[in-house]
């Protein structure tokens, strides 16, 4: 959108449709566009002292004194460099350090770019919201994909990746992972509606035949199954390490009999069943989803930032002690996200 002369960025946000009255989303990138405005206007008069100081000592030299004149171009080509630069340089000169947050583009409703082409989505929110608490950091967006984000962690291209990533041993190995998660990935099982009565949860799943779709070996939602029967010896599910397929097929599978569930994310199920403009909408009548249980999710922290990592955890505990955390997932999803985690569950725990 262009700005018009003598717009702030606060004006052209407001004449935007917002996303949602009293959105806390809203309120904070409102909050962050008033800094940033904060310190264009200070750039803005120190620029015109600038300018008048080298003005002055132009007026005091005849025509025979060229240098006078190459000294203020000088002075305005560094005024003008200086403006270039001069956001990061007033945040640093105060003692802030910026940090870099890569996210995923398109995984809604926890990270993606929205339709004004802005970071968003409940991760991104929660993160705002930290940088809010934080004053000794500022925080900046970008969208990438998901190697990028992992690479781009690794190598210290980026600060904070947020993806909705679960915690895994091999991930801890090479990244920092704070204390408290960011959210939650609702993992359960997509059924054939005409068993709905019979089928509850994974052991009444169990007991009517633990037929499930196959999953790759790599996949966690195998570690999730897995880690299941290592509970129920005694009625495990039948799991089967099979090649990746399409989810078109695993539902086809389930409705045609060849299986009798399928183990699904929710937000998934929500998005490609539920929704009217779902890619499989037309099984919304014949699948019915269970939810089992829900898998924390974790920003993680380049290797060398712990520091970070632990101011996060120490805005995040505020953050949850007055409800935004709480807020956030209502706005997001239209329920508890932690309601979902096992009650006490701990970074590492087998789920």
């Amino acid at each position: 959108m262009a700005r018009q002369t003598g717009q702030t960025e606060t004006e052209i946000m407001e004449r935007r449709e917002p996303k949602k009255k009293g959105s806390k989303m809203e309120e904070i990138m409102k909050k962050q566009i008033r800094v940033r405005e904060t310190v264009r206007k200070t750039i803005a008069v120190s620029a015109i002292a600038a300018f008048g100081i080298s003005a002055a000592a132009c007026g005091n030299v005849d025509s025979a004194g060229g240098a006078a004149i190459s000294t203020q171009a000088k002075n305005n080509e560094a005024v003008a460099a200086g403006q270039n630069a001069a956001l990061d340089n007033a945040q640093t000169e105060a003692g802030v350090t910026k940090v870099t947050v890569a996210h995923t583009q398109a995984y809604k409703p926890y990270d993606f770019i929205n339709e004004n082409g802005e970071s968003d989505g409940y991760e991104v929110a929660v993160l705002k919201a930290v940088d809010e608490l934080l004053p000794q950091y500022r925080f900046t967006y970008v969208g990438t994909t998901d190697d990028d984000l992992l690479i781009g962690i690794e190598s210290g291209k980026y600060d904070i990746g947020t993806k909705g990533v679960w915690w895994t041993k091999e991930r801890a190995e090479k990244f920092v992972f704070p204390k408290h998660y960011i959210g939650t990935s609702i993992i359960g099982i997509v059924i054939r509606s005409e068993d709905a009565d019979q089928i509850k949860d994974l052991e009444s799943f169990a007991a009517f035949s633990g037929n499930l779709v196959p999953i790759g070996a790599q996949n966690a939602q195998y570690t999730i199954v897995d880690n299941y029967n290592k509970q129920h010896p005694d009625q495990p599910i039948n799991l089967i390490a099979g090649d990746q397929f399409e989810a078109a097929d695993a539902y086809q599978w389930v409705l045609e009999g060849r299986y009798d569930a399928y183990i699904n994310i929710r937000t998934s199920f929500e998005a490609n069943v539920t929704a009217k403009d779902g890619e499989y909408h037309d099984f919304a009548d014949q699948l019915t989803y269970i939810d089992y249980e829900g898998i924390p999710t974790w920003p993680l922290f380049a290797s060398e930032n712990q520091a970070l990592a632990d101011a996060y955890d120490e805005a995040w505990e505020k953050l949850e002690a007055d409800g935004t955390l709480e807020q956030l997932q209502q706005e997001y999803f239209g329920y508890s996200l932690f309601d979902y985690v096992p009650e006490g569950y701990q970074i590492g725990d087998d789920l």
